[in-house]
Formats: C-alpha cells, structure tokens, sequence
C-alpha cells in the first residue's frame, strides 16, 4: 500500500455513496474505494482539503457518509511528504485586498502541484508573491482553471475569507463567465442549456465525458451557452458555469457537437493560431468576503484567442451577462 505518492495519473476521483457505505467514516470509505492507497495517506488528504463531500470540502476523516452523497477526490501529494515551495511565476494580478486576490491566469499554468507538475504551479508563485499564503490550505486557493485555459481565478488571503469563498462556491453563488470558440455553426442568439451528468471517460481515463446517469462516480453539471456570432465553420460561445467539474464546458460543448478549437483532448482541431483550447474566463463576479459588497472583474482576451477572432471577424465584446443569465 501507498503511504506517500499512488501511482495512478487521474487527478480527479469520485463516487456515489451506496448502501453498503452509509454511515461510514469519509477515511475508512476512501480506503474501499481505492484500496492501493494506504487510509494514512487518504487521512492527510482529507485533512489538507482534497476530499469534497457534495462539493463542500470536508476536512474531517471521522465524518460519517450518507446514501446518495457525492464525493470526489482530487489527487495531490500530501504537504507533509511534498511539501511546497515558494518559486517566483508570471501570472497577472487584476485585484487584492487582505481578504482576496483576483488573479488572471496565463496559458500553460498549473495551479496546483499534482502528478508530473510538481513545482512552477500558481501554489508556488502565490507563495512567492505573499509568504503568508503557506498558512492557509492551498495557499488559498479555493477553484482551478485547466492548465491551457485563461482568465480570472480568486484565490482567499484570509481563512475567514476561505470559508466564505468556499461556501459561496458550494451554494453556486459565485458567477464565472467565459468565452470559448467551437467548431460548428450557430446562429448569433442560439442558447444551449447542457445538463448531465460528468465522469471519468472508461475508455481514456485522461478525458471526462457525459453520462445519463450517476454511474462511475459522475457528478451533475449544468453549463448555460449562448452563440455570440459564427463565421468560417466556427462559433463564437458565452458560457456561463452553474457547477463546476472538471473539465465542464470541454466536454459539454463536444457532447453538443461543437467542441472547442485546439482541444485535441476533446477533438478539437489546431486552428488559426490556436495551440490550446480556445477557452477562457471572461468575467468574475461574487460578494466580498468582508463587506458582503458584489463585486464583478473582468479579464481582455489573451492574444491567441483575440489574434484567431479578428481572422474570422468575429465580435467578443457582446455583453455576457444578456446570454449566459
């Protein structure tokens, strides 16, 4: 059994809870399901906040599992085995206060260390930015964009601000907007609502896809999409996130015949210039942890993603709020 680092390259798990587990410790359930890692392991995991029970994290190995509950792991090495270093890291920060920090978040970024990024990650660069970040979990980072995709993240500077951020996440409170350019025609105006549920792809275990149902660990997700303009056989899409899975508006749009440009994950094709999913966070919005004031932050398009836009003539300073609400 594992008592530092599993090997295994999924960076998402996740489960329902059936019968045969309802009232059963989080750990002693972890350790059913993935029997390769040693419970030692699996307690530092939950305890460093990588174990969310219906998507609220849940620090407690004690707690006690109910029919039906959602959990879901996401796989890390635990601090006390590797723990990480401040290293300086380019990243843009939009805003910060002593509650929380509005970060803009550049291609090819990790956000945490996990399996083969172990150092250069945001983690290590909020670290470097503001040493007091090494005494909140996760340096206080409380949501993750993919590695490829751009745009604003809000990361806590303060434990009472970890909470209500989280909390605010786990009630759907906070907005987050993106814009993503597909493959496919639309008509401007078209509006999507993509629902079902996501889980681990069985056939490539890297990809999520969408199921009709809770099998294999899935997790219900909802993505609104509104079509900002098409040209050249591509579209241009507002898409705004009601949960947050891994992966969601990648595989919604494949899973809706438009999958995004340069997503080769997802069958998406290189295309004008783009190297990457064409797939960034626009717009932010969410109450302040300490004056309760809503407070909303915008993101430019990266250069990539303007540069492949101005090719096909394509707008994308349609207002998001009117197609995504």
């Amino acid at each position: 059994m594992y008592d530092s680092v599993p090997d295994d390259d999924a960076t998402e798990h996740a489960w329902v809870v059936d019968a045969a587990l309802h009232g059963v410790r989080l750990d002693k359930a972890l350790a059913a399901w993935m029997p390769q890692w040693s419970r030692a392991y699996l307690s530092r995991l939950i305890a460093e906040g990588a174990v969310d029970v219906d998507a609220v994290p849940c620090g407690r190995a004690a707690a006690k599992l109910k029919v039906g509950q959602q959990v879901a792991l996401q796989w890390r090495a635990p601090a006390a085995a590797t723990p990480a270093m401040p290293q300086p890291v380019a990243f843009d920060v939009v805003h910060q206060d002593a509650a929380l920090c509005v970060v803009n978040k550049p291609a090819g970024l990790v956000v945490h260390p996990a399996a083969g990024n172990w150092q250069g990650t945001l983690l290590n660069g909020l670290l470097h930015r503001d040493p007091a970040a090494a005494e909140l979990p996760r340096a206080g980072i409380v949501h993750r964009l993919d590695k490829d995709t751009t745009g604003l993240m809000v990361v806590a500077r303060s434990r009472l601000a970890m909470e209500s951020l989280t909390r605010q996440l786990a009630q759907r409170s906070v907005s987050r907007e993106y814009v993503a350019l597909a493959h496919g025609s639309a008509a401007p105006g078209q509006r999507m609502t993509l629902e079902g549920w996501i889980g681990r792809d069985p056939r490539q275990r890297l990809r999520m896809a969408v199921w009709d149902h809770a099998a294999a660990g899935a997790r219900p997700a909802k993505t609104h999409a509104t079509c900002l303009g098409s040209a050249a056989g591509q579209s241009l899409w507002a898409c705004k996130l009601h949960t947050g899975r891994t992966h969601q508006i990648r595989v919604h749009m494949r899973h809706a015949g438009y999958p995004l440009v340069a997503d080769a994950l997802y069958g998406g094709k290189t295309l004008l210039g783009m190297q990457r999913q064409a797939l960034h966070a626009v717009q932010l919005q969410l109450l302040h942890p300490d004056s309760g004031e809503r407070m909303t932050w915008h993101a430019p398009l990266p250069e990539d993603m303007a540069h492949a836009l101005a090719q096909l003539g394509l707008d994308y300073n349609a207002p998001l709020n009117d197609g995504c609400a």
